[in-house]
C-alpha cells in the first residue's frame, strides 16, 4: 500500500507541476474543485461520468489531491494558484467549477469554455446534489447512461464496513448554525453504546478542546491529518451520524449508510448525502415559521427522534428490525 501511495503521489505531483498538453482533444475538461469536501465529492460525479465516456479529465483541488488514491481513473493535481490559472487552463476546451466566482474568480471572462453549476445547485427540484450533478452531466454532455457516482474506490488492504457495529459520529460542521446541541450528541452516544454499538466521534484537531471540556462521559475522539486517513477510517465503519457537513458526503460516497441532521427541509433536499442509503432528521413540525425553525431547530430535534430514525435506517439496510435501546429509553 505504501508503494501504491508513493506512485500515486508521484503521478499527481508531477502532473500538478506541468502544463497540460498543447493539443488537447475537444473532449477534454479541467475541473476546479472547491476547498469544501462535500462540494468536491459531488462535482467529481460530473468528472467521473465524463471519464466513463472516454473524456480526458484533469482535476485540480486540495481534497481531491489528498484522496487521489481513491480515484485512480482520474488525473488529479493540487489546487491551482490564482496566478497560475490562466496559463494552465487556457488550452482546455472546457473548464468546470461548481461556483461562478470561487475558488477561481472571473474565469468566464477569459475562457470561452467555462461552465459553472450555479443554476444546477439552486434549481427548484426535489433532488439532492448528487442526483442533480449526474443529471447535469447527462444533459449537458449528452451522456445517456450517467451514474450517481464519483467512482470512488478503496486502495488495496481496506475492508468495507469491517467494524460493522462502529457508529462514526461527526458532531461538528463548517458553521455554528448547522450544529446540533453538543449535550444531545453526548446523550445519543450513551444510548447507542447501551444498545451494544461502538461509538466514536470524529472532529478536527482544532475542535477537540470544545468537546474535551464538556462534562459527562465522552466517547473516543478521532482526528485525522488528511482526508485520505479519514476516508480509510470511515470506509471501515458501519454507520455514520452527523450534522450537514462534508464528512457526511464522504461517508456516503464510501457506501456507508448515513443519518444527517438538518435545520431546514429545503437545505436537506439539496444537500443530503446522496451516494448510498441515507436518511435525514428535520426539526419538528410544530415549530412555526422559518425564523423560529432557524432559531430553535436544535432544541426541537430530540435524542429519541434521532434514535428512532437511526433504528429505521438500520432496518432498511439490514432488512430486519433493528432494536436500538428499550422503549423506556426512547421515551426519555
Amino acid at each position: 500500500m505504501a508503494n501504491d501511495q508513493a506512485q500515486q503521489a508521484n503521478r499527481t505531483d508531477s502532473f500538478g507541476g506541468e502544463l497540460p498538453d498543447v493539443h488537447l482533444s475537444p473532449r477534454s475538461a479541467a475541473f476546479i474543485m472547491s476547498p469544501a469536501l462535500g462540494d468536491t465529492l459531488n462535482l467529481l460525479i460530473v468528472a467521473h461520468n465524463l471519464s466513463l465516456a472516454g473524456w480526458r479529465v484533469d482535476v485540480f483541488g486540495a481534497h481531491a489531491h489528498a484522496l487521489a488514491d481513491w480515484f485512480p481513473h482520474l488525473r488529479i493535481a493540487p489546487a491551482l494558484a490564482p496566478d497560475d490559472a490562466r496559463g494552465v487552463l487556457t488550452s482546455y476546451p472546457y473548464v468546470i467549477q461548481m461556483h461562478r466566482d470561487r475558488p477561481l474568480a472571473q474565469v468566464g471572462d477569459w475562457h470561452a469554455g467555462f461552465i459553472d453549476l450555479h443554476d444546477v445547485e439552486y434549481a427548484k427540484n426535489p433532488h439532492c446534489m448528487a442526483k442533480r450533478f449526474a443529471d447535469f452531466a447527462a444533459a449537458r454532455f449528452e451522456l445517456y447512461d450517467a451514474v450517481v457516482s464519483n467512482g470512488m474506490r478503496p486502495p488495496a488492504g481496506l475492508r468495507f464496513r469491517k467494524h460493522a457495529s462502529r457508529v462514526a459520529i461527526h458532531p461538528e460542521a463548517s458553521t455554528p448554525d448547522k450544529r446540533w446541541l453538543p449535550e444531545r450528541f453526548l446523550e445519543l452516544s450513551l444510548r447507542l453504546q447501551a444498545s451494544g454499538l461502538q461509538v466514536e466521534f470524529v472532529v478536527e484537531a482544532r475542535e477537540r478542546s470544545r468537546w474535551e471540556k464538556l462534562s459527562g462521559e465522552l466517547p473516543p475522539l478521532r482526528s485525522f491529518a488528511s482526508s485520505a486517513l479519514l476516508a480509510q477510517w470511515l470506509y471501515e465503519s458501519g454507520w455514520f451520524i452527523g450534522n450537514d457537513s462534508g464528512v457526511g458526503h464522504l461517508a456516503s460516497s464510501l457506501g456507508i449508510p448515513t443519518l444527517t441532521l438538518f435545520r431546514r427541509r429545503g437545505v436537506a433536499e439539496r444537500w443530503r448525502p446522496g451516494f448510498t442509503t441515507g436518511d435525514i432528521v428535520l426539526p419538528s413540525w410544530w415549530v412555526p415559521t422559518a425564523g423560529f425553525k432557524e432559531r430553535w431547530w436544535r432544541e426541537s430535534i430530540t435524542v429519541a427522534r434521532v434514535m428512532s430514525a437511526f433504528g429505521g435506517l438500520r432496518s432498511r439496510v439490514t432488512g430486519q428490525s433493528a432494536q436500538i435501546g428499550s422503549a423506556e429509553m426512547l421515551e426519555r
